[in-house]
């Protein structure tokens, strides 16, 4: 069953619009999460707000927003009156420009929603938009409100639907100089490179999200599941300190018969040896769907 739609509303290209639909395209629901709890009671604890200055606990229904002017001088504004400054992008997905894919910087993505039809009418304008931009190779740029705040949105054609991702503004962004402005410019020997570049290839692979998991969240189903059936805590694990690289050349050379006598890394080849350079497209990976945290708890005891 699909998730629950987080936005419905229309994408509009000029003239052409249809209804979507917005779901998130990652899902958090498979994290351990934890509530507070009374040590004495254990009952959980309730969140509640209090008034800074006379202490009293302030209900939902007294609670209003406000901007803060100056030192405790607030400016109140109610729900009603924020909901009127509506923008044609809190129900309109509209297409402004359309770029190369790779004119936008990474730094720039931050969260991505899968793009679908909202119902069988709106299924020929959406195909019509998708394979447009797929002939033309480019990706939409357009603006929605979500969460309560209007955000950038990359448009881009993914299998038989549209891949949404919101977009951080410029002024979110730091500038990069000030993080790398100290790395000096050195001149490496060709043989330090070489070694290195050996190694790289040597944990050469694809990338298969499968291949990695959560090992934090895993500890901490095993310390669960332990408390739970009253069996001794698993013994926690002891993280490796890197050491500092007194001599480069020697760190390399040991590196390369460390990888080469186990293989390399996650998705490395097993033979130790460099591969061909190739670029290809990577392929789509859909990894299998697991059970929630929940479950995994509850399947050992």
């Amino acid at each position: 069953m699909a998730p629950r739609a987080n936005w419905k509303g229309y994408l509009k290209l000029s003239l052409v619009s249809c209804p979507v639909a917005l779901f998130p395209a990652v899902s958090r629901t498979e994290r351990i999460s934890f509530h507070l709890i009374n040590r004495d009671t254990g009952h959980r604890l309730r969140q509640q707000y209090v008034d800074s200055v006379t202490g009293d606990i302030v209900e939902r229904d007294e609670q209003v927003r406000g901007y803060e002017i100056g030192k405790n001088d607030y400016i109140t504004l109610e729900e009603s009156e924020i909901a009127e400054q509506a923008l044609e992008s809190t129900h309109t997905i509209d297409i402004e420009t359309f770029v190369p894919r790779e004119e936008i910087d990474e730094v720039y993505l931050d969260g991505s929603y899968y793009l679908a039809p909202d119902n069988k009418v709106a299924d020929e304008p959406f195909v019509v938009i998708r394979d447009a931009m797929r002939k033309s190779n480019v990706v939409g740029l357009a603006r929605v409100v979500l969460a309560g705040r209007e955000r950038m949105v990359m448009i881009e054609p993914r299998d038989k639907g549209l891949l949404a991702t919101t977009l951080h503004y410029k002024f979110e962004v730091r500038d990069e100089k000030p993080y790398f402005e100290s790395i000096p410019d050195l001149k490496l020997s060709k043989d330090v490179l070489d070694l290195a570049a050996h190694i790289i290839e040597t944990k050469r692979g694809k990338f298969d999200p499968t291949k990695f998991e959560d090992r934090y969240q895993d500890a901490l189903v095993g310390l669960i599941r332990a408390k739970r059936a009253g069996k001794p805590l698993p013994a926690a694990p002891q993280p490796k300190t890197p050491s500092n690289v007194i001599n480069l050349m020697d760190a390399l050379r040991r590196s390369v018969a460390a990888e080469s006598g186990r293989g390399g890394g996650i998705g490395a080849k097993a033979t130790g040896k460099p591969t061909a350079k190739t670029h290809r497209p990577a392929k789509k990976v859909v990894p299998a769907a697991k059970s929630s945290a929940k479950r995994r708890v509850k399947k050992a005891s």
